[in-house]
C-alpha cells in the first residue's frame, strides 16, 4: 500500500509542477519579447587589439573595456562632462583611426532598409568639445579621414567635406539631385541588392575622395500612394493622398548609368576612372589598397556572372583588369565584402565558388593564383581577415555540416586549419583588431545566446552574457523542443528540416501542419541555432509547425544553391510539395489540413505552392511577389537574366500566371507602402484571382512598407494569422 502512495503522491507532484509552468501567449513573441536573448550590441574594438568600446547608460556613455578580463579600464566619452554640449545622448558612433575624435548622431531619419539621414556632431575627446557637423541640414554616411583632420558627407546627393581644425565646408559635387543624379551614396537597388549605403572611399594619404556616381534619369519612377493613417500620420494627406516617387528599375528595365570619380583635395580637381564599358555594369564596391595609387574597383556585368577587379590609378584615371571570376550562373554577391588587398601589397584574397563550394584563394596582384587555402566539400561562410604578423587567416564555416557553424583559422599556406569554437550549433565572431582576441556569440536549438571572449588558440577566456535568466524563464513555460530530421524526396534528393511538435505531444493523435519556410537562393532557416517565435504559440495550439530548406538555399555547395537558376520557384515549390506529402504520410500527421506560409518570397513560395498543388488547404503570403517581372534588376536577373532572355522562366513560375490552377484558401498581406515588393504584386494577383472565380482573403497595412512594422501593426498581423489558421486549418 505504501508502494502504491507514494507513486500517487509522485503523479500528484508532477502534475503540480506541470500545473504551475504558464502557457505562452501570442504577445510573448510578438510585442512583449519574452524569450528575447540578450546579447552585446555596439561593441567596436579599439587600435591596440587589448581593449573594445561599448555604447552604454541609454546613450550617454562610450565606455572602454579590456578584452582579457572584461573589467572598466575608461570612459571614452561622457556626455555630461563635455562643454556646452546641445545634445544629452546619442545613437551611434564612429572614432576617428587614432582615436581622439567621435562622430556621433541623434534624429536619424530612415530612408530605406539600411540607410537613414541624421544630425551628426564630431567631440574631440581630448578637450570634451562638441560641435555639429554642418549647420546646412541632416547628413549621410560621415567618415573620417585616415587622419581624423576631415570628415566627408552627403547631403542631397552631393558630397562634402568638412574641414575640422578650420571649421570650412566645401562641395565636391554639385550636379546632384533627386531622382537624377547620385553622388556617395548608392541609389536604391544597390543599397537594397548590394547590401551598402555608402559609395565614397577616403584615400590613406587623405588627399583624395574616390566616389561612385549614379545617374538615373533614365531609369523608371515608381510612384507610392500615401495616406494620413494613424501611424506614421500625415495630416497633409487628411483629404487627397500624397505619394512617394523614386526610381525603381524592374527586371529588364534601366539601370542607373555608373561611374566612379577621384576627387583631389589639394588641387580640387576631379577625374574620371577608365574602368571599361559601363553601360550595362554594376559598380558595387570601390575601395583603396593601402597604396593610395592604388584604387580597386569592382565591376559586374548586367547578368551577373562576371566580375572583374580593377586596379586603377587615380592621377591618370587609368587602369587594368587583373582578375576575373566568370561563371556559369552567376557571382554570388557575397564575394563583395570578402576580398581583401593584405598589408605586403603583394597579395589579394578572393573568397568564392572556384571549385564547387566557396573558399578562400590567395591571389598576387598581379592575377596569378597563388594558391587554394581552404579546401573540402563544404563552404567558408563569412570570412573574418587575416593576420599578417601570425600569417593566419579567420573564417566561419559550415565545414561540420549545414545545420552548425564553426570559427577557424588556417595558415597562409593552406596547412594546419585550426577549430576554434568547441561547441556545436551556430558560432559568429567579430575580432579585436590585432586579433588577439575574438567574441563569439554562439547558441543552438536549445541554449540561447552565449557571448563570450577566446583568444586566437580557441581557448575560452570569459564569458560576457550568458542569458542565465533567459533559461531560467523558459523552464516557467510550456515550451516544445525543436526537433531536426531529413528526408529524401522521389527525386532522390535529401532535404534538413526541423519540427516543433504541439505540447503534450501524442503520437496516437493526427495533427494539422503548419510548413513555415523562406527558400530564397543562399538563405537558411533550418540551422542550429536559438529561435524563440510564434511556433511556439502555435504548438500551444495544437499545431505542429515544421520548416524544411529546399533547393536553392545555402551551406551545401554550389550546385544545390544555383540548381534554381533561370527557373526560380520550380525547384522550391517541387521540394516544398515533397515535404507535405512526406508530413502527410506521418502517422501523427493529418494530411488534410497542411498549411503552408511565408513572407517575401516565402510568400511567392506559398502561393505558387497552393496553384502547384492541392495537398494544402491553407495558404498565406505576406508582402509575396506574384511576377517575377515587377521585381528589380539586379536581384531578379542575377538568378534568372533578363525577360527578353527568359521569358518561359519568369512566366511558367509566377503565381499570377497560375491563379485559375488555385486550391485551398489563401491569405494575401502587404504594407500598401512596400517599397522593395511593391503592392502591384498582391493587387493585380488577386484581379486575376477574381477573373479566375478563386475566393480568396486579403488584408491592406496602410502606409507600412515591408516589414509591417510601427506601433500596433506587426502584433496586429500576428494576431490576424492565428485566427485565421484557427478558422481555416
Amino acid at each position: 500500500m505504501k508502494k502504491y502512495l507514494f507513486v500517487i503522491a509522485a503523479l500528484f507532484l508532477l502534475l503540480g509542477v506541470s500545473a504551475q509552468k504558464k502557457q505562452v501567449e501570442l504577445d510573448d513573441f510578438i510585442s512583449k519579447g519574452t524569450f528575447r536573448a540578450k546579447g552585446v550590441n555596439g561593441l567596436r574594438p579599439m587600435n591596440d587589439g587589448q581593449h573594445y568600446t561599448v555604447l552604454e547608460e541609454r546613450g550617454t556613455k562610450i565606455i572602454k573595456y579590456a578584452y582579457a578580463t572584461g573589467q572598466q579600464v575608461g570612459v571614452v566619452v561622457d556626455m555630461g562632462n563635455l562643454k556646452e554640449s546641445p545634445i544629452k545622448n546619442i545613437l551611434g558612433y564612429e572614432l576617428s583611426a587614432d582615436e581622439s575624435k567621435a562622430l556621433v548622431y541623434v534624429n536619424p531619419e530612415p530612408i530605406y532598409r539600411h540607410s537613414f539621414r541624421a544630425d551628426y556632431y564630431v567631440i574631440d575627446i581630448e578637450r570634451r568639445e562638441i560641435e555639429t557637423l554642418s549647420e546646412n541640414g541632416k547628413q549621410q554616411v560621415p567618415a573620417f579621414s585616415p587622419d581624423g583632420y576631415n570628415v566627408a558627407f552627403v547631403r542631397d546627393n552631393n558630397i562634402f567635406v568638412k574641414k575640422l581644425r578650420f571649421g570650412t565646408e566645401s562641395a565636391i559635387t554639385t550636379d546632384g539631385k533627386v531622382n537624377e543624379i547620385i553622388n556617395g551614396i548608392p541609389d536604391w537597388v544597390y543599397e537594397e541588392e548590394f547590401g551598402f549605403n555608402r559609395a565614397f572611399e577616403w584615400s590613406p594619404n587623405n588627399e583624395e575622395v574616390a566616389y561612385i556616381k549614379f545617374t538615373e534619369r533614365a531609369v523608371r519612377e515608381f510612384s507610392i500612394p500615401m495616406y494620413r493613417a494613424s501611424y506614421p500620420e500625415f495630416e497633409e494627406f487628411a483629404l487627397y493622398p500624397g505619394s512617394y516617387n523614386y526610381k525603381y528599375p524592374k527586371a529588364g528595365e534601366d539601370n542607373a548609368r555608373v561611374s566612379v570619380h577621384v576627387y583631389n583635395l589639394r588641387h580640387r580637381t576631379t577625374k574620371t576612372m577608365d574602368v571599361g564599358d559601363l553601360s550595362e555594369a554594376y559598380i558595387p564596391r570601390i575601395r583603396f589598397a593601402a597604396d593610395p595609387s592604388r584604387l580597386a574597383v569592382i565591376r559586374l556585368n548586367r547578368q551577373q556572372n562576371q566580375m572583374d577587379l580593377f586596379v586603377v590609378n587615380p592621377s591618370s584615371g587609368m587602369g587594368n583588369v587583373i582578375f576575373t571570376d566568370r561563371e556559369d550562373c552567376y557571382v554570388d554577391e557575397s564575394v563583395l565584402n570578402n576580398l581583401q588587398f593584405l598589408p605586403d601589397g603583394k597579395h589579394f584574397v578572393y573568397v568564392g565558388e572556384l571549385d564547387g563550394f566557396n573558399h578562400i584563394y590567395l591571389f598576387g596582384t598581379d592575377g596569378r593564383k597563388i594558391r587554394q587555402v581552404t579546401q573540402g566539400n563544404w563552404d567558408v561562410t563569412e570570412y573574418y581577415g587575416f593576420d599578417a604578423k601570425k600569417q593566419l587567416f579567420y573564417f566561419q564555416a559550415a565545414a561540420v555540416s549545414p545545420l552548425q557553424r564553426e570559427v577557424y583559422s588556417i595558415r597562409l599556406d593552406g596547412k594546419k586549419q585550426l577549430r576554434l569554437t568547441p561547441n556545436d550549433g551556430t558560432n559568429n565572431a567579430s575580432f579585436s583588431s590585432d586579433y588577439s582576441y575574438f567574441i563569439n556569440r554562439y547558441s543552438n536549438a536549445s541554449t540561447p545566446m552565449e557571448v563570450a571572449v577566446f583568444n586566437t588558440s580557441g581557448k575560452q577566456l570569459r564569458l560576457i552574457e550568458d542569458n542565465a535568466e533567459l533559461k531560467q524563464q523558459m523552464g516557467g513555460y510550456e515550451l516544445s523542443p525543436r526537433e531536426f530530421f531529413s528526408f529524401t524526396t522521389s527525386e532522390g534528393i535529401t532535404l534538413n528540416g526541423w519540427m516543433v511538435k504541439p505540447q503534450s505531444f501524442d503520437a496516437q493523435t493526427r495533427y494539422p501542419v503548419l510548413m513555415v519556410q523562406y527558400s530564397g537562393p543562399n538563405t537558411q532557416r533550418v540551422l542550429n541555432q536559438f529561435e524563440m517565435g510564434w511556433e511556439q504559440y502555435l504548438a500551444s495550439k495544437g499545431y505542429m509547425v515544421v520548416c524544411v530548406d529546399g533547393r536553392g538555399t545555402g551551406g551545401r555547395g554550389e550546385a544545390f544553391r544555383k540548381s534554381t537558376y533561370m527557373k526560380l520557384g520550380r525547384l522550391e515549390s517541387d521540394d516544398q510539395i515533397e515535404t507535405a506529402k512526406y508530413l502527410g504520410g506521418l502517422s501523427y500527421v493529418d494530411k488534410n489540413r497542411i498549411g503552408i506560409w511565408g513572407w517575401s518570397f516565402g510568400g511567392f513560395m506559398s502561393s505558387l505552392c497552393l496553384s502547384r498543388s492541392d495537398l494544402f488547404k491553407v495558404g498565406i503570403a505576406v508582402a509575396p511577389v506574384t511576377n517575377w517581372r515587377f521585381y528589380d534588376t539586379a536581384y531578379t536577373e542575377r538568378f534568372m537574366r533578363q525577360p527578353k532572355e527568359n521569358p518561359s522562366g519568369y512566366d511558367n513560375n509566377s503565381p499570377i500566371n497560375m491563379a485559375k490552377d488555385l486550391s485551398g484558401r489563401l491569405f494575401l498581406i502587404h504594407g500598401s507602402a512596400d517599397d522593395n515588393v511593391h503592392l502591384q504584386n498582391t493587387l493585380e494577383y488577386a484581379d486575376k484571382l477574381i477573373q479566375a472565380g478563386k475566393q480568396f482573403d486579403m488584408f491592406i497595412y496602410p502606409n507600412r512598407d515591408h516589414s509591417i512594422a510601427g506601433g500596433n501593426a506587426r502584433s496586429h498581423l500576428y494576431k490576424m494569422m492565428a485566427d485565421y489558421l484557427e478558422r481555416n486549418l
